[in-house]
């Protein structure tokens, strides 16, 4: 099992965050951290449970501001604390089986997503790749074609962490 065979160019978004490296990585490694913020705007993480080891899983449900649920699953292969993760993540059902994005039919079914976290001065830079894995040629175009959609789902999505962030150190 490989990422796309297919030529797609891997999604890349970083920020960096007033916080210590081990404060970034609780956050995005403890549930109980991970259900602040790990959500579009507006929604909220209503289920959070965490296997955290190398085969374990992360299972969630966002629960939209219209109170549509939307479940997701993380499956660990790459562990490295505090400087990085790697996982294959999905859209799920209640049960954290397989299944397609609710909006778009021909979005992948499977995403590598890999987290670095590197550490200078006292800020921690978060880097997230992101790229279809075992993908169709519908699902690598419908991934390329959605980047201003990705960048402002993570954008929204980091901007919470970084006011949690914030809160924590207070």
């Amino acid at each position: 099992m490989s990422p796309a065979k297919l030529m797609v160019k891997e999604f890349i978004i970083s920020r960096t965050f007033d916080a210590s490296r081990e404060l970034v990585w609780k956050a995005c490694t403890e549930p109980q951290h991970m259900k602040e913020w790990f959500s579009p705007k507006g929604s909220t993480v209503a289920v959070s449970t965490m296997d955290f080891r190398p085969g374990g899983s992360y299972h969630y449900c966002l629960q939209g501001p219209d109170g549509n649920d939307m479940w997701g699953k993380a499956v660990y292969r790459e562990i490295e604390p505090p400087e990085r993760l790697v996982y294959i993540n999905s859209f799920s059902d209640e049960k954290g089986g397989l299944s397609r994005h609710p909006m778009a039919p021909t979005w992948p079914i499977e995403m590598l997503t890999t987290y670095t976290f590197t550490e200078h001065d006292g800020m921690t830079t978060l880097t997230i790749t992101w790229i279809p894995y075992n993908a169709s040629e519908d699902e690598c175009k419908t991934f390329d074609e959605s980047r201003d959609g990705m960048t402002m789902g993570w954008t929204g999505s980091l901007d919470q962490l970084e006011a949690y962030l914030a809160e924590l150190q207070k």
